[in-house]
């Protein structure tokens, strides 16, 4: 029998994505036998980004700048806008190292069934940024779900009408795929073979 905060570190660690009960158990045990180490740099570690996580005011990433080093990134195109829904989508695609202008995340994508309306998102402050001028393109890189077709669907209709274009990546994406899970073979032919919206 383990301890109770030996459990309570297994039931927090099996609540992260890709750990069950026995994963979570396995990596508690290995963390006690290397505490000295791998623990302590762990702890530290979690206790640093806690301190000093943020949320860019500009394009909505997670760093612990604001804002955030994409965008403040001299060497970004400025002009050229990437949408995502999530921080996991703007990893994917930055960590593949195609895109070399700047994000927005929308923080989710329309669902009607989850109640998840236009207010919702960050929908308003991306026709802002936009609408200040200065984005020639805007890529939508939605994931190929029907939510978040329908959230491309929408941006494209709600940017109808500024002198700018609006792509979205291609249709190679499988349907019902996450850009997180893609790799950066996939990544590239989408971001390469983007057209325009409408």
């Amino acid at each position: 029998m383990a301890s109770q905060e030996i459990e309570t570190l297994s039931n927090a660690l099996a609540r992260l994505p890709g750990l069950g009960p026995r994963s979570a158990r396995r990596a508690v045990l290995w963390l006690v036998k290397r505490r000295e180490t791998a623990l302590a740099a762990l702890v530290e570690a979690l206790l640093a980004v806690k301190e000093t996580l943020v949320e860019c005011d500009t394009c909505g990433n997670v760093d612990t700048a604001n804002p955030c080093a994409i965008c403040t990134d001299p060497r970004r195109d400025s002009r050229s806008l990437c949408v995502v829904e999530d921080v996991a989508d703007l990893w994917a695609l930055d960590r593949a190292k195609l895109f070399t202008g700047k994000y927005h995340l929308l923080g989710g994508r329309l669902s009607a069934l989850d109640g998840v309306r236009p207010e919702d998102l960050s929908i308003g402050k991306l026709i802002a940024r936009v609408s200040a001028g200065g984005i020639d393109e805007v890529v939508l890189a939605m994931n190929a779900t029907l939510e978040g077709q329908t959230t491309a669907h929408y941006i494209a209709e709600r940017l109808e009408g500024l002198p700018l274009r609006v792509t979205q990546l291609a249709h190679g994406l499988p349907v019902g795929g996450e850009l997180d899970y893609l790799d950066e073979g996939t990544l590239a032919q989408a971001l390469r073979a983007r057209r325009p919206v409408g």
